[in-house]
């Protein structure tokens, strides 16, 4: 089939969600001579999701242009365990995929094709559902994260409800873990955050050695939690979910060795933190990455989104270590206790590792102390079998 009236695109994004719609958005303010357009499968752009990240996540910089998209903020969190309750005082931020949605289509209406399902991709073209082919300078395929023989990977799945209560809930900060939940499906906590004094995201979370996620069974441990708490009646004005991958292992090289010479983004280029599943920080700096380039030619893109998402991975393999620790090296269950032993770290370091910036000091001070696992365990999981290279 002949190529559509798209013809004098510069950058096709596919997939309309967080990393692409930012890069669109970053483009659009610092390359308005390009012509960038976004197809995007569903109804809208964004999905239905709720993005959170910590103050020191993001430069400021980066918070300038991110700020038309934050719809919360609070200066200080705090998590919950067995043995140990503790309140930070780093920020904490939220984006939600509504704003993000009316932000996108304010400003690049013209540029978001909604409904258009795309079947396959090339360096330079996109071939739609029913076999309409698009031509364009680049394609960047942010379509999330699909399985690869390449990558070895744990799961963090949940399933939140955001509830509206007929009185004041009484949480006053996120709080970016309650483990003091009972355990089930390896570490289990709940994550809370207050939109109002009477609204409440309330997300039932696990890190899971498999990706099935019981909805029915979450929803059932959420009105429980809600009981326990002795929360006033309220009604669920919204639901998300999700599968989040969280890395063991793996050969970055050869899993960008299989896409054809396609530029990518997001879950799709391997860019979460390892062991939080976090993407906005990840997302935010690759929009910036691009829209900075000289460049903008598919072998340009492809080679600054795999660069970028390369040097990343290689960047983070102490927490792919730490990752093995959590998942490999114990019971399921007693999970918790090596993200209690972490919280007993000072408030920087804390913060350091949610940015992904960890110094040499700061990993001899994690895995210093009481070890939570076992040294056989410790050693099992580093073994040959388990380091990076592993296939899944």
């Amino acid at each position: 089939m002949q190529a559509s009236g798209y013809n004098q695109i510069d950058i096709a994004l596919i997939g309309g969600g967080l990393a692409n719609g930012l890069i669109a958005w970053r483009l659009a303010e610092l390359r308005p001579d390009l012509k960038v357009v976004v197809f995007e499968a569903g109804d809208a752009p964004g999905g239905n999701h709720t993005w959170s990240f910590h103050e020191h996540d993001l430069t400021h910089a980066e918070h300038r242009w991110m700020a038309p998209f934050i719809v919360h903020r609070w200066s200080t969190n705090e998590v919950q365990f067995p043995d140990r309750y503790r309140q930070l005082s780093t920020g904490y931020l939220s984006a939600s995929s509504d704003l993000f949605r009316d932000q996108l289509t304010g400003r690049l209406a013209g540029a978001i094709r909604t409904g258009r399902t795309v079947e396959g991709v090339t360096p330079t073209q996109v071939t739609l559902e029913g076999g309409e082919t698009v031509a364009a300078g680049a394609v960047i395929d942010g379509r999330g994260y699909r399985a690869s023989p390449h990558l070895n990977l744990g799961f963090q799945k949940f399933l939140g409800q955001e509830i509206e209560f007929e009185a004041p809930h009484g949480v006053v900060r996120p709080v970016i873990m309650d483990a003091t939940v009972p355990q089930a499906d390896g570490y289990r906590f709940v994550y809370l955050l207050p939109m109002s004094a009477t609204r409440l995201l309330v997300e039932d979370t696990y890190y899971a050695d498999g990706e099935a996620l019981d909805r029915d069974v979450i929803r059932a441990n959420i009105d429980a939690y809600r009981r326990d708490k002795g929360w006033p009646a309220g009604r669920v004005v919204r639901e998300e979910d999700g599968v989040l991958p969280i890395a063991l292992a793996g050969d970055i090289d050869a899993f960008w060795a299989q896409k054809g010479e396609v530029a990518a983004s997001g879950l799709n280029a391997a860019l979460f933190h390892p062991t939080t599943g976090y993407s906005l920080p990840d997302a935010v700096h690759l929009a910036d990455r691009i829209a900075g380039l000289p460049e903008h030619s598919a072998a340009a893109l492809f080679d600054a989104t795999r660069r970028h998402s390369v040097e990343t991975w290689k960047k983070r393999g102490f927490f792919r270590m730490l990752n093995r620790l959590l998942y490999l090296a114990g019971d399921p269950l007693k999970r918790y206790v090596i993200l209690q032993h972490f919280y007993r770290l000072p408030e920087p370091l804390v913060s350091r590792f949610y940015a992904g910036d960890l110094t040499r000091a700061d990993k001899v001070r994690i895995l210093t102390g009481k070890p939570p696992v076992s040294v056989i365990g410790a050693l099992k999981v580093l073994s040959p079998s388990s380091v990076e290279g592993a296939a899944a």
